[in-house]
């Protein structure tokens, strides 16, 4: 099957989220089990910067509105792609500035959506499938149904979108629309006007021929109000189109028995290492703290936002703390969580430890090496971070929401069984409830064990994902036939 990933990030080019794991994860897999996937994306500063690319000598015009762009194509492997338009993609982020998004990111990504079709056509490649990733994107589907209806080239293409979170939809002034290239007549409530703006993300709903999501229970969540921000109605008339399918993790990266960034290598087979680890971490964070030794070691890594939760963090710490746990925190985020988290290390010196910003090593260190990861979110599409703990043998406690209820088996203490703890209501005492069952178990050493190797034995590899959006392609290509 001949595949593009269209996608304004992908590891291990360019990242800010989970996006870039999902896209550059998958085009990897799919041309392990024997596709022929290639990837597009802007040509970013950073990417240049890291990356040796070869020049194809291809340039390509691209009107935006009034103003006329032009492109260079270079590539990676031979089935990387990248835009090249200094102009717009020559910037030191992706996207904008702790200040705020970059003022021309319509521009931007209507310039790459054009880009991504014109492409194709210039390396004579037809896909089968389309797959577009979250707003960035959302334009190449409807794009395939106007400006390119008649167009002979992509008369067998599908396209699939992936919402990979819908919080984030790409709204533009409507004074945008004759950026786009489209008529008017597009702007509209069943279109893609959305409350007065444009809306992105909602072209792409109503004009691909498959929606999904990262994880089923996400899918089924962002039909209803409470998490559809906004787009549930539209998206309830696609819903026998809406399909969720749980990311994977990248197997290679995060393997305990083979990671340098550790003291000690282990399996579920044998654990032992797995306490070098948690010791030496100690030593780390808190100095030769021996009381630190026999208590539970609670860890966070990733973005510190209301989304995630922090602020059930921040509420329950001073209960969570004085029962004699440890919490390390690795990320970045609000700043308004900064602060109250530089609070919370302040009033618990040595039983908080505060990393603002983010380190690799530091982060594969917090894995392997604390007894429970925490992720209270408030939503959670699919969540990379609970699998890569159980990966390395540390349970998580999670509020059950999105990909955390698919991938998470809630324990259960009549027959030991389980993967983690689950709690329901948004609340810090729901979340201190889940953490007291949690520290219960910790003080069992039989039963820790237990649960430690339920976690190891898990299969979030990226091979059962991949299937599944193969599958999902060829129901795509059928619609599209139709």
């Amino acid at each position: 099957m001949n595949i593009l990933i269209a996608s304004s990030e992908a590891v291990p080019f360019a990242k800010t989220g989970g996006l870039a794991d999902v896209a550059g994860s998958l085009h990897k897999e799919f041309n392990k089990i024997g596709h022929n996937a290639n990837i597009i994306l802007p040509f970013y500063r950073r990417i240049k910067q890291n990356f040796i690319v070869n020049d194809l000598g291809l340039e390509i015009n691209v009107p935006v509105g009034e103003s006329n762009f032009k492109a260079k194509v270079f590539s990676y492997n031979n089935n990387c792609y990248f835009v090249k338009c200094d102009e717009l993609f020559d910037r030191d982020e992706l996207y904008g500035t702790p200040q705020g998004d970059y003022e021309d990111n319509s521009i931007r990504f209507i310039f790459f959506s054009r880009c991504i079709l014109e492409v194709c056509k210039k390396l004579d490649f037809k896909p089968d499938i389309i797959h577009c990733n979250d707003w960035q994107t959302g334009l190449v589907p409807l794009y395939l149904k106007t400006i390119y209806k008649n167009d002979y080239f992509f008369k067998d293409t599908a396209t699939v979108l992936t919402i990979h979170n819908i919080g984030y939809q790409g709204l533009f002034p409507a004074s945008d629309m004759s950026k786009i290239g489209i008529g008017w007549e597009y702007f509209n409530p069943d279109g893609i006007e959305f409350y007065g703006k444009i809306n992105f993300l909602k072209a792409g709903i109503i004009s691909a021929d498959i929606i999904n999501t990262v994880s089923k229970t996400y899918a089924e969540e962002i039909l209803n109000e409470e998490s559809g921000f906004g787009l549930d109605g539209i998206l309830r008339t696609k819903k026998d189109r809406i399909f969720g399918i749980i990311n994977g993790i990248d197997y290679d990266e995060w393997n305990p028995s083979k990671d340098n960034f550790l003291p000690a290598k282990y399996s579920y087979k044998d654990i032992r290492g797995k306490l070098v680890c948690r010791k030496d971490l100690i030593k780390k964070m808190f100095g030769n703290n021996k009381d630190s030794e026999n208590k539970p070691l609670l860890g966070i890594v990733g973005r510190l936002s209301a989304q995630k939760g922090m602020d059930l963090v921040i509420k329950a710490a001073p209960v969570m703390l004085s029962s004699g746990a440890r919490l390390i925190i690795l990320g970045k985020g609000d700043e308004y969580i900064h602060s109250e988290l530089k609070k919370m290390q302040k009033n618990f010196p040595e039983k908080v430890s505060l990393t603002l910003g983010f380190d690799d090593r530091l982060a594969h260190n917090i894995y392997a090496g604390v007894d429970f990861f925490l992720m209270p979110s408030k939503y959670e599409p699919c969540g990379l971070g609970q699998m890569i703990a159980m990966r390395y043998g540390t349970v998580p406690v999670a509020r059950a929401t999105g990909g955390l209820v698919d991938t998470i088996d809630d324990y259960d203490p009549l027959i030991y069984s389980g993967t983690g703890f689950l709690f329901h209501d948004y609340s810090h005492y729901a979340f201190l409830n889940a953490i007291k069952t949690a520290f219960c178990v910790y003080n069992d050493s039989r039963k820790m064990k237990n649960l430690i190797s339920n976690t190891m034995k898990k299969d979030f590899s990226w091979k059962n994902s991949a299937e599944q959006y193969i599958d999902m392609y060829n129901y795509a290509i059928k619609i599209r036939e139709k």
